[in-house]
């Protein structure tokens, strides 16, 4: 089942996507408000103004936090965001607070001691034993065959099920059938040497030696947990907002406002206003996905974010915003080569490719506990490592100093990409018509 999970994510990210290039759900009248918005000269500026930023760049990105705030695509994206995580936390809570009780029957006789070590037997499947008293061998056998008792211990000697158990099987009535098992056969072998009753409870008493091991272990299950949510949140504030920026861009360039946006802005500040709006929009929601999580896993007792550290919650954020940094120029630089939003979708694929690779890999780290190599190559590279590395670091399978460097790797891969993309952004947004290939528009 975990298997799937990545897949149908991914499968809802890219539908999202796909949709919201369509205009299915962008906001009404988001292209008419923000054009008036922007048609203003600088001098209007210090009037429209939302955020402490100079000059133009924080006009353009005030003007794009409000109008995505205010848009019906913000909403249904936070909307399936919320979802998302509250059911990546609520569903396990719910499923994991339904204890099993299992039914044993005992026909014949059984000291109490055998009795009370069967009933605590029912942590091998973490649940809970009742024995059920038979009249006879005969009478469990019925009551095994119409499913009354899950297994029964016949005059302490043998144990009988409905089925066979093999070896293999790990369900949880197999696994409390060979408990059982164990724990009536001890207890009949310390009868039959012999030993008083308070010798049999001494050794029946002895307590395991401690195990430990030269290679660290595994994380446990709340640690895996956190870190699959944290991916979750990750990979949707990237494909919706990077699709946000995409259909931005070429909102304003078929609609021709753009033309007049240039007379006033230079095209890097432009660019550079658009994508830190969006940005911080990205944060807005990221933050109340936090805060749901946090509450919900509060009100239904969930050990989801058990292992949340504030070393995960840093290094997630931090990944956040290299990963957007670093996509958002791509986006963009590519939303300026297109007319119409139906050119948009020959872009889908090779622009998300990276993010799907990043994600299927790291949610298979994170899930399984164990970080492959590929994923530890993965958190160098930019374009994956805002997937890759905030799981190893969720997992401790990463050091400050190969987070640091995975970092500065994206920065510097995200200036570069940068410049790149105000090359392609200024040659093509005027442009109208074929598409020119990327290579031509870097050499101008």
């Amino acid at each position: 089942m975990s298997s799937i999970i990545p897949i149908v994510v991914a499968i809802a990210a890219l539908a999202f996507i796909a949709l919201r290039k369509t205009g299915r759900l962008g906001p009404p009248g988001y292209r008419r408000e923000r054009d008036a918005a922007l048609m203003i000269s600088p001098a209007a500026a210090p009037t429209l103004r939302l955020l402490p930023l100079p000059g133009d760049v924080g006009l353009v990105a005030a003007r794009e936090l409000r109008v995505r705030v205010r848009g019906r695509a913000f909403r249904v994206g936070t909307l399936l965001v919320l979802l998302i995580v509250s059911g990546a936390i609520v569903i396990p809570a719910l499923i994991g607070s339904k204890a099993t009780a299992a039914r044993v029957g005992v026909a014949g006789p059984l000291s109490a001691p055998v009795r009370a070590a069967v009933v605590a037997d029912g942590h091998a499947f973490g649940g809970t034993v009742d024995l059920v008293a038979e009249p006879g061998e005969q009478a469990a056998a019925a009551d095994l065959r119409a499913g009354r008792i899950d297994l029964a211990v016949i005059d302490g000697r043998r144990i009988v099920t409905n089925k066979p158990v093999s070896a293999s099987d790990t369900s949880a009535t197999a696994q409390l059938t060979r408990a059982v098992a164990s724990t009536v056969g001890t207890g009949e072998a310390l009868q039959a040497a012999g030993l008083t009753p308070a010798q049999a409870a001494v050794i029946a008493g002895a307590r395991a030696l401690p195990v430990s091991s030269l290679q660290p272990g595994r994380p446990g299950t709340t640690q895996r947990n956190t870190s699959y949510v944290g991916l979750l949140v990750l990979f949707f504030m990237l494909t919706q907002y990077n699709a946000w920026t995409l259909t931005g861009v070429i909102e304003e360039k078929s609609s021709r406002i753009v033309e007049v946006l240039l007379a006033a802005i230079p095209p890097a500040r432009l660019l550079a206003g658009k994508v830190l709006g969006i940005g911080l929009a990205a944060f807005l929601q990221a933050g109340l996905a936090v805060a749901v999580a946090v509450t919900e896993a509060r009100a239904v007792h969930s050990d989801a974010l058990n292992g949340l550290t504030p070393l995960t919650v840093a290094a997630t954020l931090t990944w956040l915003v290299l990963g957007y940094a670093f996509y958002a120029w791509v986006y963009a630089a590519a939303g300026s080569t297109v007319d119409r939003q139906e050119q948009a979708q020959s872009l889908l694929i090779p622009l998300g490719l990276p993010v799907i690779l990043g994600y299927f890999v790291a949610s298979t780290a994170a899930l399984s506990g164990n970080p492959s190599v590929l994923v530890q190559v993965l958190a160098y590279l930019p374009p994956t490592a805002p997937f890759a590395m905030p799981v190893l670091v969720s997992l401790g399978a990463a050091s400050w100093w190969q987070f640091a460097l995975s970092a500065a790797i994206s920065v510097a891969g995200t200036v570069a990409v940068a410049r790149a993309a105000g090359a392609v952004y200024r040659a093509s947004i005027l442009r109208t018509g074929p598409r020119v290939p990327f290579r031509e528009l870097l050499t101008r």
